[in-house]
């Protein structure tokens, strides 16, 4: 878009669902919303900030997932001056999450990682929802509202000059666990939107919540462990929200032979998993009426008697060995979700091979990540076949299939297609424009022509 004063440019997220980084421009002055790693087949090993940001004037943030943040640290060290705008809880889960990232991909060193969030803590501005921010140097303000896609997430609406820009960040479905639905904007002029999920439907709560019990259960039967991979951010947290409501509900009922589901071992092995869940609990203004009544009745969402939290390596190491073993019924979610690594590459190595394990995915599989393999090449539970067949690369090393593939889709943080459809047809007037964005091309082409049939009078394009 640009119109003579006003110009959106797309410095990630546009041939694919990472690497979030859009800048809108105002006479000359500009803000970027986002700056995230390019992961999958779109990962890059220069991560240096290759755009011009001497005229940006500050940077906010829609919600802390890597490919939305990532690049932060290279964006600073690219001489980024302004401030980092983020709604309160996003304040609070950065850092951790950043810290996490460099010592991954950039450096063990302590001192200089303290020294990088220092700078980081000092630009932050904490913004309450709903709530203008004017930012300093430009004709541009912000605000912020709830997506519903992780605690903290939100769409950003930038005014700029006469114009309303609504950039969506990552859209939560309704009814997620722990978060309030997102509800579109009472205005916009053109709206930046995600498509991940731009061709696809999600199973409603209720299915997905029951299809999460199967699977549980039809892994247990047989002695086996039920892999999940998980986020450490957003679906660790929902998914253990969901177990509990099944303990809670169906306690002394078999989950495996002679194993009630209030005895079954659920563990989380993920040191970063376990450090935003307490930050989730120490959150709990920002959630939602259902989870805040759970609390008022003395139960515990995140922390109740049957999980089980693994930190060191050594513990990760000894359990591996020993679920690989002892074929003890056990449910295990362990990072990193696209299975590109973390510790769940470990337990897949020693899983994977045996049939009377499972996998179950409930997030997006970004095409040329493991995940995506075992998904495509897995024997999937209810097919018909035990053998598997197919194969998938690990650390340099083929590993086979065996083990059965599940995918539970609703409990992806993102918003389906008819979810994305709701959010745009429930903006009036319609937006002029909608840029589609973060989504594999078949996605968006589906939700163009989808929206192009709805909204007659709205120009729909795919950003590039």
């Amino acid at each position: 878009m640009n119109n003579g004063r006003i110009e959106v440019l797309h410095h990630g997220a546009v041939k694919g669902v990472t690497g979030s980084c859009h800048e809108l421009r105002l006479d000359g002055a500009g803000i970027l919303i986002d700056c995230g790693l390019f992961q999958g087949t779109e990962r890059r090993d220069d991560l240096t900030i290759d755009f011009e940001i001497g005229h940006i004037r500050a940077l906010v943030v829609t919600h802390v997932h890597i490919d939305h943040v990532g690049r932060i640290p290279y964006l600073l060290g690219a001489g980024f001056k302004g401030p980092v705008i983020c709604s309160e809880p996003s304040a609070l889960l950065l850092p951790a999450m950043l810290e996490d990232a460099l010592k991954i991909g950039f450096t063990r060193d302590k001192k200089l990682i303290n020294r990088v969030l220092k700078v980081l803590r000092s630009r932050l501005v904490p913004l309450p929802y709903n709530q203008w921010h004017r930012v300093a140097g430009t004709d541009m303000k912000v605000r912020l509202q709830r997506a519903g896609h992780i605690l903290g997430s939100a769409y950003v609406e930038c005014q700029a000059g006469d114009e309303r820009s609504v950039f969506s960040g990552d859209l939560g479905a309704p009814y997620s666990p722990l978060l309030m639905s997102p509800v579109p904007p009472e205005r916009c002029d053109m709206l930046v939107l995600e498509s991940t999920y731009g061709d696809r439907d999600h199973e409603s709560r209720r299915d997905r919540r029951l299809r999460l019990k199967d699977a549980i259960e039809h892994a247990l039967a047989d002695g086996g462990t039920l892999l999940i991979p998980a986020f450490s951010l957003g679906r660790t947290q929902d998914l253990l929200y969901e177990i509990e409501s099944l303990i809670a509900e169906f306690g002394s009922q078999a989950a495996a032979p002679d194993l009630p589901w209030n005895e079954l071992e659920i563990v989380v092995d993920s040191p970063l998993a376990a450090n935003f869940t307490s930050l989730y609990r120490k959150l709990k203004p920002f959630w939602n009426a259902e989870a805040k009544a759970r609390l008022a009745e003395g139960r515990h969402p995140l922390s109740f008697e049957q999980l089980t939290v693994i930190n060191s390596h050594r513990d990760h190491l000894n359990a591996v060995n020993y679920l690989a073993r002892s074929h003890r019924p056990c449910v295990v979610l362990a990072g990193s979700g696209m299975c590109a690594g973390g510790r769940v590459v470990n337990y897949l190595k020693a899983l994977l091979g045996d049939a009377r394990n499972d996998v179950l995915f409930v997030g997006y599989q970004a095409e040329g990540t493991p995940g995506r393999d075992i998904l495509e090449y897995g024997a999937h539970y209810g097919s018909g076949s035990t053998s598997g067949g197919g194969w998938v690369e690990l650390d340099g090393e083929r590993y086979p299939i065996r083990a059965q593939v599940h995918q539970v889709s609703g409990y992806s943080a993102h918003a389906g297609r008819q979810d994305l459809i709701n959010f745009a047809t429930g903006i009036t007037p319609a937006p002029a424009q909608i840029r589609l964005i973060h989504g594999d091309a078949p996605a968006k082409q589906a939700l163009k022509a989808d929206l192009e049939g709805v909204l007659p009078n709205t120009e729909v394009v795919i950003a590039h």
